[in-house]
């Protein structure tokens, strides 16, 4: 087997420890320009910050979230719940965008036939 690394590994003395971004399915329970209300498998740290992918049918954004609250929400099948309160931290204008859009068109919508958020995923960047 051929070594086709760009460069020389080392040992490291004791223990070092690093973390890696993984990506969980939340659902989120309401949305608004600032904020969303999600639903975990998981508990989230208050005050802790995550990337979060929302996916509104073709468009999809990534937004930066603190944690602002986190309670246990209700027991389903054996799994608890978590209910997450998020605070989106300066979202990009092309986010800021296309949530404002989606939260307009499901006002305009709830007299109509409702729209649901078609995927949305978490992202624990380390912080």
């Amino acid at each position: 087997m051929s070594n086709t690394r760009d460069g020389e590994r080392v040992p490291t003395p004791g223990q070092l420890t690093g973390e890696v971004t993984v990506y969980e399915p939340i659902t989120i329970l309401d949305l608004s320009d600032r904020g969303a209300l999600v639903e975990t498998q998981f508990a989230l740290h208050l005050d802790s910050l995550h990337e979060f992918r929302l996916s509104f049918g073709t468009r999809s954004v990534v937004v930066k979230g603190r944690i602002a609250h986190c309670q246990i929400g209700e027991l389903n099948q054996g799994t608890v719940l978590y209910r997450t309160g998020v605070e989106f931290i300066e979202p990009s204008d092309h986010a800021l965008s296309a949530i404002h859009s989606f939260v307009e068109a499901l006002k305009f919508a709830a007299t109509t036939a409702p729209m649901r958020i078609v995927e949305a995923e978490l992202a624990d960047d380390g912080n």
